[in-house]
């Protein structure tokens, strides 16, 4: 008995994430199913966005991937931090995006401007779908001081000749994220001075800072009940996501570098505020390593995107490596890794254009729709078992391999495209002119004959007309030049 190859598969929302709060794999379960609030932290632009960031927002963008194509529905914010943020976690050293303007002759603001362009563009060559909500720290300053106002009133502050501080010892479970106690983040603090010697605690930390003694001449101010000055780091995160997302959100995502210091911070003062659980589950991404080491300008071993493109590397080549390692695992990027990953890439969209060609709907066996089902389930609960990418993609290359029909081994190729982002189901052949080809070929047997004279001129005369020549060891591969 036959029948029809087109198949439903109704999607289930038993998803499972692993929370950092309670450091156990739990049943997603939000607030107001199918609503999803969900809050990222963004970057402090004062530097190029890096390919480590851009694994935390791949990632992040995977999530939310997920949760769409499970069926939610999914509100996310995610904030620019263009003032505020130091050099030192424990409110020492210089705010970042002064440091930056210093080093780079600009204003804090073209400098702010600058790096968030550059990183918005990131976002779009490695297809990142935007946040419905980036919001800046800067626009936001009233909603800070009304936060740090409700604090005070709780009495949780205190404030000296420099900042207003907010005091963690009223904050009953304070560590409770990072698991350190609050004794073990005083011992394990710097033995330095601190920059204010009038605050209390070593993990005390400012909501906002003077505009005087360090910060006499900060560039960005604004006035407030304290006097002319500036937020915190932490403070901005926690006024944006309630302002957005409510007292209580579903998901915060962030590196784990921010677990010890900014997410805890958060959380003492929003729930302090508020009285009520800040977070539900909180997301967290591991490191990225180049060749082992950490990502640093003095090792020479820090790159972004724009440093890939230059040596010819496709955007969706570094978002293909990412998807091969489970976010909670470190991911050790060198230029062997990245270049499997991209001829991976161009071989899975060859086998789309082939599959595409192949797209007649035929009638089905019972076990090759079975086959093709269960192919479909093993993916989905891949995806649900806190997002095992790697197995989920091992199921689709399985599919891809077995005997079942083109047009269904490209549903489900289109189905892993919505997930991972990769832009498969747009993939279109390339039709490289006719006059191209041929000189090409002429050139091909110029330099089998050993005229590299002739071969060289050939290869000038069709990077003319807009493509260049790559020599492999089966001829030639002819590839249109971007502009």
């Amino acid at each position: 008995m036959l029948v029809t190859s087109c198949y439903c598969i109704i999607k289930s929302r038993d998803m499972k994430l692993f929370n950092t709060l309670s450091r156990t794999i739990e049943d997603f379960e939000p607030l107001n199913a199918p609503k999803v609030t969900f809050y990222s932290c963004g970057p402090t632009v004062y530097d190029f966005t890096h390919i480590g960031h851009l694994r935390t927002f791949v990632n992040n963008d995977i999530l939310k991937r997920v949760l769409i194509y499970a069926g939610y529905h999914v509100k996310h914010v995610m904030n620019i931090t263009d003032v505020g943020h130091l050099t030192g976690d424990d409110d020492t050293g210089e705010d970042k995006l002064e440091k930056g303007a210093k080093l780079q002759k600009k204003t804090v603001w073209e400098i702010a401007e600058f790096y968030t362009r550059q990183f918005n563009k990131s976002l779009t060559e490695i297809n990142i779908s935007p946040a419905d909500i980036l919001c800046k720290a800067t626009d936001h300053i009233t909603d800070m001081i009304n936060l740090i106002q409700r604090l005070q009133n709780k009495g949780v502050t205190y404030e000296t000749d420099q900042a207003i501080y907010f005091d963690i010892t009223k904050s009953a479970n304070y560590g409770r994220l990072s698991g350190q106690k609050l004794s073990e983040k005083n011992i394990g603090s710097r033995d330095e001075v601190y920059a204010d010697p009038d605050k209390k605690n070593s993990a005390d930390f400012a909501l906002w800072f003077k505009r005087l003694g360090r910060f006499k001449n900060h560039t960005m101010h604004w006035d407030s009940p304290w006097g002319p000055g500036f937020p915190g780091w932490h403070i901005e995160c926690s006024a944006m996501s309630m302002k957005y997302l409510g007292d209580t959100i579903d998901i915060h995502s962030g590196g784990i570098d921010h677990i010890a210091v900014h997410h805890e911070n958060e959380i003492a003062q929003s729930e302090t505020a508020t009285g009520k659980l800040f977070v539900l589950l909180w997301f967290h991404n591991a490191f990225l390593l180049v060749d082992g080491e950490k990502m640093s300008k003095s090792k020479k071993n820090f790159y972004t995107l724009d440093d890939l493109k230059k040596k010819d590397y496709d955007p969706l080549a570094l978002r293909y490596l990412y998807l091969l390692t489970h976010y909670q695992k470190p991911l050790n990027f060198t230029w062997e890794a990245i270049t499997a990953a991209q001829n991976a890439l161009f071989s899975l969209r060859n086998l789309v254009l082939t599959l595409k060609q192949g797209v007649n709907r035929h009638n089905l066996y019972p076990e090759k729709l079975k086959k093709t089902l269960d192919y479909q389930k093993r993916f989905d609960e891949a995806l649900f078992e806190n997002l095992q990418l790697p197995q989920a993609l091992a199921v689709i290359f399985e599919a891809l391999k077995s005997n079942i029909p083109s047009s269904d081994k490209l549903d489900l190729v289109y189905n892993l495209d919505q997930i991972t982002g990769l832009a498969l189901y747009h993939v279109e052949p390339d039709v490289i002119p006719q006059q191209v080809t041929k000189l090409a070929e002429k050139r091909e047997l110029a330099r089998r004959q050993g005229d590299f004279d002739m071969a060289d001129d050939l290869r000038a005369e069709i990077e003319k007309l807009g493509y260049m020549i790559e020599d492999v060891k089966s001829g030639f591969v002819l590839k249109k030049i971007k502009t």
